[in-house]
């Protein structure tokens, strides 16, 4: 009986596994399709980490306020291109350009930012101030940055499910930390069932979902955050006042593509209260826990709308 082959390794800070049904557990081919998708999630990692270097995002930002503009490949202007329409659908709330808050805010230290040291960190923040044309990128003031964080690791599942069906295997799924792109079904057919992680209890779920295809991402207040004073301030921050999201202690949406669905529940996070209203405009089946942990389900009547991708 197959079993299925199923590849686990770490990238982007996060736990991974690449799982191709309908194979014997030890078959070649499906195991060099999984090391070869695992490679491309790799690629990403270096090509467009923050932490590196000679990533490219390190020599764009490392030129933010000099004359001339950085070159970049077409893949780097397809998503600088997506995070565009992303800013301009969501009305400026996701912001690839807000990075640059994380100097006030430290999450690992634990401690609140003063007003003023998050109003001096502001002004570097805007998308809308980026030149972006002829495959030339250029942030115009010397301190900002630009940060992929908010769809990298999404663009990176959308590439290793490619890579594993350019291969010829269309049954099962990649989850890079809970983002997760299916292949399909599983060989017999059946959809996957796929937990939604609780957002206040380790290692319980707050809902299931069964898909066969498509993508399923969450945002939420649990990962990054501080305590303080009966308040949990969340690593999701809002690029016009610089402090974070609030009201939603996860957010899940299924699109066609993970980028998509990580770049829609992150705008619901943003939006707060308007968050809902957001998702259904999208068509797009969402899982929402409020601040007070009570669950609600979305489920689009029919084929989810056609969500902004960079594919």
């Amino acid at each position: 009986m197959d079993q299925g082959l199923t590849y686990e390794f770490r990238a982007m800070a996060s736990p991974c596994r690449l799982r191709i049904d309908g194979v014997a557990a030890r078959d070649a081919s499906a195991a060099r399709a999984a090391e070869s998708a695992a490679a491309e999630v790799a690629r990403i990692e270096r090509k467009y980490s923050r932490y590196r270097p000679d990533s490219i995002l390190s020599r764009i930002n490392a030129a933010a306020g000099s004359a001339a503009p950085v070159p970049i490949d077409e893949e780097t202007a397809q998503l600088l291109r997506f995070a565009a329409q992303l800013h301009d659908a969501s009305e400026g709330l996701f912001d690839i350009s807000s990075g640059v808050l994380r100097r006030a805010w430290d999450f690992r230290a634990g401690r609140l930012p003063t007003p003023d040291a998050v109003r001096a960190v502001l002004p570097l923040v805007g998308w809308q101030r980026v030149r972006l044309a002829d495959g030339h990128v250029a942030l115009p003031e010397a301190g900002m940055e630009i940060d992929l964080g908010g769809i990298g690791k999404e663009y990176a599942a959308d590439r290793a499910a490619t890579v594993l069906r350019e291969a010829g295997f269309d049954h099962g799924y990649v989850n890079l930390g809970g983002d997760i792109r299916l292949l399909g079904p599983m060989r017999d057919g059946r959809p996957w069932l796929l937990g939604i992680a609780h957002p206040r209890r380790p290692g319980a779920l707050a809902a299931e979902l069964l898909l066969s295809d498509g993508a399923l991402a969450t945002s939420g207040d649990y990962e990054r955050y501080i305590d303080h004073g009966g308040r949990r301030y969340c690593h999701i921050l809002d690029p016009f006042t610089g402090w974070p999201a609030q009201g939603w202690q996860s957010v899940s949406v299924v699109a066609p593509a993970c980028v998509a669905a990580g770049a829609l529940a992150t705008i619901a996070m943003l939006l707060g209260s308007g968050g809902p209203a957001f998702l259904r405009a999208q068509g797009v089946s969402h899982v929402l826990v409020d601040a007070h942990g009570e669950l609600t389900r979305w489920c689009a009547d029919e084929e989810p709308a056609a969500a902004p991708s960079p594919a």
